[in-house]
């Protein structure tokens, strides 16, 4: 498999499509500009449908990601190593934050486990029969995957974002359940910019101490070692320093633009999946929107990298599709707002006074031509006297 193949399989939103949505924009009755990025995203929603007007967002889906990551046993989570699962079933259980808001808003939500480290009866048969492996290796000193699970992994995220599109879901929030899935998000995206592992650490969904950061530094470090030479290769990358979820979130993505589903991205995880994709597939990009801005270094750094401006800046990190989920009634907002505002009445035509005149003329010509009168030139009147 070899993920550069995407690029000639996807193609850029309908260009012909957006220019007559601009077109239509500057007809409407509220002034170009006045509803500030809300056209912007209209427009960009019409290109992606190839409809004028856009239509509305009926179908949205949150998708999940779901897995572990090894590199977590160095403590460099918030979190134990090996308890994704229990985020799982918060968001089953909708004692989540991401399951609230979906609640709120009428969004299904869907969960894939790639690569939990738990037991597959600790949750649904729907939830884990996807699992790739379990856990991911502890990426500063193994490997993540090996070369076949990864291109497993990113086979099952084009399965889901198939499976998807076939049912109808119109745009999907991407966001992820991971425990140590920032440390390895975090690796990918100093890789592919060239950074070092001190500008991209973060301190995580879940947060950490100077110690913790500490040490999730150092791993980074010693993962961009072990990344830096098959940076050629992105399913040698993801083997290497990502992992089963981000395989399978940058398979999802990629299949996702092939499938013209635009896809709203969540945090630092989806940034460096979404970072990957466009290394494989350079137009990739223009079918996702950056749901929001959680904080972490290295998703400004991926977001800077790929030119996508976030929507939201409230400073939400629980991760999970969360601030990417309170980004789509904006979307909503945008499509509904193209689509029903009325266009300007046009401007009644005034003719200037010569040209009243000349039609006058004109219209006392042709009246005579019709009864076989050669028209008068003389305004004198006629002699009449015998």
């Amino acid at each position: 498999m070899n993920l550069d193949d995407f690029s000639d399989l996807i193609e850029r939103p309908d260009g012909g499509v957006r220019r007559d949505a601009e077109e239509r924009r500057e007809r409407l009755a509220v002034p170009v500009g006045a509803l500030g990025r809300l056209d912007e995203l209209g427009e960009w929603l019409s290109a992606a449908q190839q409809s004028v007007p856009v239509r509305a967002v009926e179908r949205p889906r949150v998708v999940l990601f779901a897995g572990d990551h090894g590199v977590a046993e160095l403590e460099v989570s918030g979190r134990p190593a090996g308890t994704a699962h229990e985020l799982v079933r918060a968001v089953l259980d909708g004692a989540s934050p991401v399951a609230v808001l979906a609640r709120r808003f009428s969004v299904p939500v869907r969960i894939v486990d790639a690569g939990l480290d738990c037991d597959p009866e600790l949750l649904p048969e729907a939830v884990v029969r996807h699992r790739v492996r379990r856990g991911s290796g502890r990426i500063d000193v193994e490997d993540a995957l090996t070369a076949q699970e990864a291109e497993q992994a990113v086979r099952l995220g084009m399965r889901i974002a198939d499976e998807e599109a076939d049912s109808g879901t119109d745009l999907v929030v991407l966001g992820d359940l991971s425990v140590g899935g920032t440390t390895a998000a975090s690796t990918l995206i100093a890789a592919l910019c060239g950074t070092d592992a001190s500008v991209v650490t973060g301190r995580g969904g879940a947060g950490i101490d100077d110690l913790a950061w500490m040490r999730k530094c150092a791993a980074i470090r010693d993962a961009l070692r072990r990344a830096r030479p098959v940076l050629g290769d992105q399913l040698e990358l993801l083997a290497a320093v990502g992992g089963a979820d981000l395989a399978a979130m940058t398979g999802f993505l990629l299949q996702s633009a092939v499938r013209r589903m635009p896809v709203v991205l969540d945090g630092v995880v989806s940034a460096a999946c979404a970072l990957v994709a466009q290394r494989a597939a350079f137009r990739a990009p223009d079918w996702w929107l950056a749901g929001q801005l959680s904080g972490e270094p290295a998703q400004l750094k991926a977001l800077d990298r790929m030119a996508l401006t976030p929507l939201l800046d409230h400073g939400v990190t629980v991760g999970a599709g969360s601030g990417a989920l309170l980004a789509l009634p904006l979307v909503q907002a945008a499509a509904a707002l193209a689509a029903e505002l009325p266009e300007r009445a046009p401007e009644p035509v005034v003719e200037e006074a010569g040209a009243v005149e000349e039609a006058g003329a004109a219209e006392e010509a042709g009246a005579a031509d019709a009864e076989g009168v050669e028209p008068s030139r003389d305004t004198k009147p006629a002699d009449t006297t015998a």
